[in-house]
């Protein structure tokens, strides 16, 4: 795996409109290469028998069943609202 160089880090850093000094531009690219380093390591690893997966541990559907249940009338709803006009909340215009 290449190493990453200073210079690199600083084209980069230019481009994201990141002013950085030698001292950071330093630990980036010694930070950088750390993880190609390491991912280096993780390609070395034999992944053949390996079946692919999208999570670690099998979720399961949390979602409740969807059921109708009474709810607030309009007059109970509109009491929460600053200011309502004919059954709708009336908000500041935003232009």
């Amino acid at each position: 795996m290449s190493k990453i160089t200073v210079s690199e880090v600083e084209h980069v850093a230019n481009l994201a409109r990141l002013r950085l000094d030698a001292d950071e531009l330093e630990a980036f690219t010694k930070q950088l290469n750390e993880i190609l380093e390491f991912m280096g390591k993780l390609e070395a690893l034999d992944t053949s028998g390996v079946e692919p997966t999208t999570r670690a541990i099998e979720l399961l559907n949390v979602f409740r069943d969807d059921e109708a249940k009474p709810s607030l009338s309009v007059e109970e709803v509109e009491q929460n609202a600053p200011q309502s006009e004919e059954g709708a909340f009336v908000v500041p215009r935003i232009i």
